[in-house]
């Protein structure tokens, strides 16, 4: 009889840790992602194509109203302002991630968030109609809000919901999206389609259809359940919602696991951003999540992307045919994203993140040395080529991605809020910076500027090296443990500041603060 009873516990805990792939927990990946992660590619490419003609545009709106041309150095600054609008929305709604999902849950914040989108979207569509470029401006700020949150509570969303052998997965699948929307912003942005005078309104207006989509069907589909139970205290619904997603009424072990979790941080409450960077007991969660997004930003993505057209003519491509090779190289990152998936359980997040910013380090240095000699020596235009798929493809399998993966995974559900925070404004204010400097940067050090990347790249790397654990297959009260043994050092030190920390965050928590000291 005892026999039994360890037998039928033994299969409840490997069902439990084995969750599988349904037809509804795929649904929610692909609604979130289409709704939110497929409009922050989109809006990161689309301007690019129709650029000439959104200028045209501004001049001789410009001219209608003054009845002289705009100034040169004026458009410089209208278009900069256009283009950089986007990741400045970014940062500031990184910085309302937090209280929304906190306040709304995860499904909310989405649900709301497409408000932005929808109508940034019908602003830009109509934007020519009412003869104004200042709408497009303001719109994409507006847009980079959306992406801002959407960047954040997207990957949130997926691994709260997703079972833990399919986190790192499902943490993957926003990029699938980053990456297909911008394939799809260049594929729609040819001349051919709607990259021309007459379709650059319509390419602009089509980011609200994957919002609209989003509203209409994610309602139906459940909140996640660690923000039921943890920070609604609300078991029952957490249970019902946990139980749709798996496909099956035994959902015990994963409950209990949220039991604990939620029974570890009672006493604190919601971690905010302030008291994230004060406390010591998550020093190296917090720094390993700027020095990531720092490196997936500074490691020259951006950069890359804009020399790729310049490369490609010089390798003898024609003027015509350029879009359609960065089309390719477009679908080369979504290929390359894709392959993530199914290898990122097999062979676990720290080897990704190694090997991504390992190939980016290594093309970075071998294309300044081509780009130097590509002049002298005609076949180093090819080895450019090659070292820019090389780059694509270690962005696609590590750099981009698997950042975001491990603030999901490296923070529990009281601090989770302020990570993504902490950790989208840092990927938002690189993108912004990048995208200011970049051009002085060419200026002063030509292909030399990709040397550092190159170093940015190799910097992170030896970090990741050293500092971050694998997380697969781990739930996250185990990484916490993890995390734990390495901030054990400083806690040490400071366990009168922790206990300050829990007794202003919670009330009185001086014996967890005390026991969490000595995981």
């Amino acid at each position: 009889m005892n026999l039994k009873g360890k037998k039928q516990k033994s299969s409840s805990s490997n069902e439990g840790s084995k969750g599988k792939m349904t037809l509804l927990l795929a649904l929610v990946a692909l609604i979130s992602g289409f709704g939110s992660s497929f409009q922050f590619g989109y809006n990161t490419s689309v301007v690019n194509s129709p650029a000439p003609y959104m200028q045209d545009f501004y001049n001789q709106t410009y001219l209608n109203r003054n009845d002289k041309p705009m100034d040169g150095a004026f458009m410089t600054l209208l278009w900069t302002l256009t283009v950089s609008m986007y990741p400045l929305g970014g940062f500031f709604g990184s910085l309302m991630v937090g209280p929304l999902v906190n306040n709304c849950g995860r499904k909310g914040t989405l649900l709301i968030n497409n408000l932005f989108s929808i109508a940034a979207a019908i602003l830009m569509g109509t934007s020519e109609l009412a003869k104004t470029f200042e709408v497009i401006i303001i719109s994409r700020f507006i847009m980079g809000i959306f992406a801002g949150l959407a960047s954040n509570v997207v990957p949130m969303f997926l691994g709260e919901v997703a079972p833990r052998n399919l986190r790192g997965a499902f943490g993957i699948v926003p990029e699938i999206f980053v990456t297909s929307g911008i394939l799809i912003a260049q594929i729609f942005g040819l001349n051919s389609i709607l990259g021309n005078a007459a379709g650059w309104p319509v390419l602009l207006g089509l980011t609200g259809i994957p919002s609209f989509i989003q509203l209409l069907l994610l309602p139906f589909f459940p909140e996640s359940p660690r923000y039921l139970l943890i920070q609604k205290g609300n078991e029952e619904q957490a249970r019902k919602a946990l139980q749709k997603l798996r496909g099956r009424d035994d959902v015990d072990e994963e409950i209990e696991e949220m039991r604990q979790e939620d029974r570890s941080e009672k006493e604190e409450g919601q971690i905010s951003v302030l008291s994230l960077f004060t406390y010591r007991g998550l020093r190296w969660q917090l720094i390993s999540i700027i020095v990531m997004m720092m490196g997936q930003q500074l490691s020259g993505v951006n950069a890359v992307f804009y020399y790729t057209d310049r490369i490609f003519r010089s390798a003898g491509v024609k003027e015509d045919s350029v879009q359609y090779v960065t089309v390719s190289i477009g679908a080369i990152n979504v290929v390359m994203t894709l392959l993530a998936v199914f290898i990122v359980e097999s062979l676990g997040r720290r080897i990704l993140l190694l090997a991504g910013f390992g190939l980016c380090c290594a093309s970075c240095a071998v294309l300044t040395l081509a780009l130097n000699l590509q002049a002298t020596v005609s076949w180093m235009s090819y080895i450019s080529i090659v070292s820019v798929i090389i780059y694509i493809i270690g962005q696609g399998i590590g750099a981009g991605p698997i950042p975001f993966v491990m603030i999901t995974e490296m923070f529990l559900q009281s601090s989770r809020p302020a990570a993504f925070m902490v950790g989208g404004s840092v990927h938002w204010l690189g993108y912004f910076a990048l995208g200011l400097v970049f051009l002085y940067m060419e200026a002063g050090l030509g292909p030399y500027c990709f040397l550092i990347f190159s170093v940015v790249c190799l910097a992170t790397m030896a970090y990741i090296f050293f500092i971050i654990p694998e997380t697969k297959n781990k739930t996250f009260m185990e990484i916490y443990k993890i995390m734990a043994k390495r901030n054990k050092v400083e806690l040490q030190e400071d366990e009168k500041e922790v206990k300050d920390f829990h007794t202003v965050s919670g009330g009185e928590a001086e014996k967890k603060a005390t026991s969490s000291t000595k995981l």
